[in-house]
């Protein structure tokens, strides 16, 4: 039986664990629009406010133990970015595959095709150890008349003492044109994720000697 009761991530101060469509929001995408006369610009943001209420409300639609997000002016433009933590079970003696994955997250793109840079990888999570990630720009059907294209990273979390669950850690970002800078961040946000006991104590999945932590194609 697993020790670690609870999981910690470390969220960059400018994000807010709270539902994007509050007060924060209202503010910066006013900030937004004031930037620019541009109608096309206007259109534009007020389009990506839409995609950050609708991201945050289908990832508590698909039950995220945990959601956050940041809305944020810099002088070169505006930043927007989610992050969501999953709980995924593998069915009994399968392996935890992409199209399972996209079952239990809803992540599916919303073409229907796998994205055209989707890439699995291992990854170094310090407090975890090596995990399995998957990169890619998605097309996520949100709500009837809403897709968006997203850059996302879904970074698998072996729960320790268990073979068939995961915490998926999923961050995903609409600035298409910031991919290095943003994968960038969402690694080092990632790197922050530990599994931790009552008492705080960290437990990792090689502390209870589980090596699996793969996801097969």
């Amino acid at each position: 039986m697993s020790t670690a009761q609870r999981f910690l991530l470390d969220i960059p101060d400018p994000w807010q664990q709270v539902d994007l469509g509050g007060e924060a929001l209202a503010r910066t995408r006013a900030r937004a629009l004031a930037s620019t006369d541009d109608p096309r610009e206007k259109a534009r943001i007020n389009d990506m406010f839409r995609q950050g209420r609708e991201v945050t409300r289908a990832a508590r639609r698909h039950g995220a133990l945990l959601a956050a997000g940041t809305a944020t002016m810099y002088t070169e433009g505006l930043f927007m970015a989610y992050a969501m933590v999953f709980a995924v079970s593998t069915p009994e003696g399968e392996e935890l595959t992409l199209p399972v994955l996209s079952a239990r997250l809803g992540v599916s793109s919303a073409t229907g095709v796998a994205p055209r840079d989707r890439v699995i990888t291992p990854a170094k999570v310090p407090h975890v150890g090596t995990v399995a990630r998957v990169t890619g720009t998605e097309v996520t059907r949100l709500t009837g008349d809403i897709d968006v294209k997203l850059l996302t990273m879904h970074t698998m979390m072996p729960v320790p003492g268990s073979t068939e669950d995961f915490l998926v850690v999923t961050l995903a970002s609409p600035n298409l044109p910031l991919k290095n800078e943003v994968y960038d961040l969402f690694d080092a946000i990632t790197g922050t994720f530990r599994f931790v006991t009552d008492d705080g104590v960290q437990v990792s999945a090689a502390d209870e000697g589980d090596e699996s932590s793969g996801v097969a194609a």
